[in-house]
């Protein structure tokens, strides 16, 4: 996509704030409010942007505790799966741009990159606000760059939604805490149980003990979609936590150095998912704890 579309993409972001159809909620508003649409101060001759699916897939998390194993779901975008910088880099270098001489700036912290891949027609737009793309249906993760390199092809197209979510109601009636609407696609974040369990601290009342079912995140409006019925039930499985890692992380009896308990031994933490920073371990331990329960 040309970069002279960029005033148009933050104009779709603004017209949201406008009409105030986007969460107050001061954590949200922390994510996307340093986002915006446009040129990098240290990359000014940016002439086009790359947006980038690449599949993925949930992980499955074994943690066993007094005698029984618990399957638990770490949804993509929370683990470390293997793509690295330097491969997508690689990928762009040699795939799109195929010429020498161009350079490439990491844009997945600068923009809007579900807004991003569906206006560039990467994507369409779930009824839950998740963007799905063809042949990955929402298992994914999305990644974006400025590049020097302008291409001859400029993608741009309306905000579209799924031509499925135009009679289905399936992700409204798994949602366990209705934040979805009918009238508006952009849902209401404040009941969202993602929200939640990202931060620290007690869950509000209004949230039931059976609407959690993930480490992070939440699942329920993507695990029955159609458009995920092939991709949904195929999962990374990561390395078991024995009972004593359980109860580590069950009485945040943790810190991020590779996860030390107080007792002075190494705590054993998987690869995949030493992504999860300092921060997490506290929200890790209490969402742990109420999966189980």
């Amino acid at each position: 996509m040309s970069v002279k579309h960029l005033p148009e993409l933050q104009e779709d972001i603004d017209k949201l704030k406008r009409e105030k159809k986007l969460s107050e909620n001061n954590i949200y508003r922390s994510y996307i409010d340093e986002l915006n649409f446009k040129i990098p101060e240290d990359f000014p001759d940016a002439k086009s942007i790359i947006i980038c699916a690449v599949a993925s897939k949930n992980l499955i998390l074994n943690c066993h505790l007094n005698g029984k194993k618990y399957e638990l779901i770490l949804p993509s975008g929370y683990y470390l799966d293997g793509v690295t910088k330097a491969d997508l880099h690689d990928f762009i270098f040699t795939n799109v741009i195929k010429e020498p001489g161009y350079d490439i700036k990491n844009a997945s912290d600068l923009l809007h990159l579900k807004l991003l891949a569906v206006r560039s027609g990467l994507g369409k737009y779930g009824r839950n606000n998740i963007c799905y793309v063809d042949g990955m249906g929402s298992i994914l993760r999305l990644h974006g760059f400025f590049t020097n390199y302008e291409f001859k092809e400029d993608n741009w197209n309306k905000i579209q939604l799924m031509n499925i979510c135009e009679t289905c109601r399936i992700c409204m009636n798994r949602c366990p805490s209705k934040c979805i609407r009918e009238e508006n696609f952009v849902i209401d974040v404040n009941k969202c149980v993602t929200l939640y369990n990202e931060i620290d601290g007690e869950f509000p009342k209004w949230i039931s003990l059976n609407a959690h079912n993930a480490l992070f995140g939440c699942m329920r409006c993507q695990d029955r979609c159609p458009p995920n019925r092939d991709f949904i039930t195929n999962y990374n499985v990561s390395t078991d936590l024995t009972e004593r890692e359980t109860k580590a992380l069950l009485d945040n009896n943790i810190s991020d150095d590779d996860v030390v308990l107080s007792v002075g031994n190494k705590l054993r933490l998987p690869e995949d998912l030493k992504v999860l920073k300092e921060v997490y371990f506290t929200v890790l331990s209490r969402n742990l704890s109420v999966l189980i329960k």
